[in-house]
């Protein structure tokens, strides 16, 4: 009897699990779109920072392979992304009793035009947004830079994935 009942609740949760597979909770809705097109990028911000337009351009591929099972194409793509960074700037934020700046503020912002080619409803031309906050005595350069970079290209694609395919 307690083999059986084993064996039930092992082919139940089984069964539970596997039937949940079919949701995937980090993807977008891609529709009946089987590839992607992201076109380069350039920076034509006031202030250039040399690595900014290669960088977003891989990171926003590499987030769209990895959340969807769409192929990466040159030309000719279901959806299609293409664009450019528009600002990226750096302010004081908060200031110090002897009025010098505490932080600093790096900005960056990409206007980003996407096309769909199977639903053209969904085209759009938006600016998307994102800083990160600095200490005003360190230098933006190596890891601060990178760090700084990481945080605001992270949520900056993530916002632009989530406004094409999120359905947000």
């Amino acid at each position: 009897m307690k083999k059986t009942t084993y064996l039930l609740l092992f082919l139940t949760s089984i069964t539970l699990i596997s039937s949940c597979g079919i949701y995937k909770f980090n993807g977008g809705s891609t529709g009946d779109a089987k590839t992607i097109q992201v076109d380069f990028f350039p920076n034509q911000a006031s202030l250039i920072e040399p690595q900014l337009s290669q960088r977003f351009t891989q990171e926003m591929q590499d987030l769209f392979l990895r959340q969807t099972n769409l192929d990466l194409t040159n030309t000719g793509g279901d959806l299609r992304f293409e664009g450019e960074i528009t600002g990226y700037r750096i302010n004081p934020m908060s200031a110090t009793s002897q009025q010098t700046a505490a932080q600093n503020r790096l900005t960056i912002t990409v206007n980003v035009r996407f096309y769909n080619r199977l639903k053209e409803e969904e085209d759009f031309e938006k600016q998307f947004s994102f800083y990160s906050d600095f200490d005003a005595n360190a230098q933006l350069t190596g890891g601060v830079l990178d760090g700084a970079l990481d945080e605001i290209l992270e949520r900056v694609i993530q916002d632009i994935f989530n406004a094409s395919l999120g359905n947000w």
